[in-house]
């Protein structure tokens, strides 16, 4: 039971990326989904969620206006489209499973599970 995420790679600063995270072993339907990221000696941090049904999403407000989670259920895929990328976005990013909407603490990576390998973006000119 893990999550993968992939789609990572090197962009150019004002560049786009598109990351997935799919499920090995279980259906992502019944869970909230969380994007987090760790960049070099930095504590990991909550990028996005998204509940289970996709109808409600939080961002954090380093994010908001260039990053939009989404789910498709039907392929059991959550993803990440990253606009205006900027070199502070640079870490390696990583899905989590959640066990239901958390709201406001959202971002406690403690509170998810399921992680698998990340997948690195680099953003540099």
């Amino acid at each position: 039971v893990q999550l993968q995420a992939s789609g990572g790679g090197l962009v150019q600063p004002g560049g786009f990326l598109r990351l997935s995270c799919a499920a090995s072993g279980f259906t992502l339907d019944a869970y909230a989904i969380g994007w987090f990221r760790q960049a070099p000696g930095k504590e990991r941090e909550g990028v996005s969620c998204i509940s289970s049904s996709g109808g409600r999403t939080l961002y954090a407000d380093s994010v908001k206006g260039r990053f939009t989670i989404s789910r498709d259920n039907a392929k059991n895929m959550v993803c990440l489209q990253m606009n205006n990328l900027k070199p502070e976005d640079m870490a390696v990013y990583y899905c989590g499973r959640g066990t239901f909407w958390l709201g406001p603490i959202w971002n406690r990576p403690a509170l998810y599970g399921d992680w698998g390998q990340g997948t690195l973006v680099t953003v540099s000119s």
